[in-house]
């Protein structure tokens, strides 16, 4: 069922209209769930790239893997 396709009115959104108060002509926009992600592309470069959340489920994406940094045993005897 797509947003644009139901015809009934006055029906809150959980029971399969658009909501009660509705006074405006415009119709609704279903836009994309952008996400900002640190992507690694197939030449080995990692970007910061804008991304739908979809995209990132489905695998189309490969986040970039960010590694912990070392402590070397100097580092922890100073803390």
């Amino acid at each position: 069922m797509v947003g644009h396709s139901i015809s009934r009115r006055g029906l809150a959104k959980k029971t399969g209209g658009i909501g009660k108060k509705i006074t405006g002509i415009t119709r609704r926009r279903f836009l994309p769930n952008i996400q900002r992600v640190k992507a690694r592309f197939p030449n080995g470069t990692v970007r910061r790239v804008k991304v739908c959340a979809s995209c990132i489920q489905a695998g189309k994406v490969t986040k970039a893997v960010s590694f912990a940094r070392k402590v070397t045993p100097a580092q922890k005897a100073a803390v």
